[in-house]
């Protein structure tokens, strides 16, 4: 552990892994609204927040729960498709408030290619709201859909049943095939870009 007279005990948030101060600062000197996408043990929150002296004020944010309760998603509310979603959900709303370009806060979670923070994102920039990314970093459309899981789930069905049962115990508990699951994740897609007012597509 780092001491001596020069050593400067880092901010509390900082300590507890919730805030890059000097990240967050470089963001606020944009000026422009953040683009937030948090991950919690279950869920995904995405936010889109401007920074204003008195605390930050949220203009649209959406949350993984909502997938769930209000457009009937069947899958697992914390994964890439989820993610995915929740940000196609944040964004129209804040494409409705009038925002139209935003700055990517990750927080920190570090930059893979293809982890679901990318996912969020790129779901910003279907919907229209411009966040900036490298398209590099995307999942893939596959990853998105859930193809990926849909080709694991067949793999081990066929190899050993019992153990596909308990892996994919929630899905069926939910009453989701995984091998449903691209349909699925499209019909629950559509139904958030009818809600307001886009035409809907299959993929991601």
């Amino acid at each position: 552990m780092a001491h001596g007279p020069r050593y400067k005990v880092p901010r509390r948030r900082r300590r507890e892994g919730k805030t890059w101060y000097s990240k967050r600062y470089r963001m606020v000197l944009s000026k422009h609204p953040r683009y937030v996408i948090r991950f919690t043990n279950k869920y995904v929150w995405v936010q889109i927040i401007a920074f204003d002296p008195k605390g930050d004020r949220v203009i649209a944010a959406a949350h993984s729960r909502e997938l769930v309760k209000k457009y009937g998603w069947l899958g697992d509310p914390d994964n890439t498709s989820a993610a995915y979603l929740t940000g196609l959900l944040a964004s129209l709303r804040a494409l409705e408030k009038g925002v139209n370009y935003a700055v990517p806060d990750i927080g920190l979670h570090r930059p893979v290619k293809g982890a679901r923070v990318f996912a969020a994102i790129k779901a910003a920039n279907d919907s229209g709201l411009k966040v900036p990314c490298s398209e590099e970093m995307y999942p893939s459309d596959d990853r998105i859909t859930g193809v990926h899981v849909v080709e694991y789930y067949k793999l081990l069905l066929e190899k050993n049943p019992e153990l596909c049962k308990i892996r994919f115990s929630k899905y069926l508990e939910r009453g989701l095939e995984p091998d449903k699951l691209p349909i699925h994740f499209s019909e629950v897609k559509n139904r958030i870009l009818k809600e307001y007012g886009v035409s809907g597509g299959g993929g991601g």
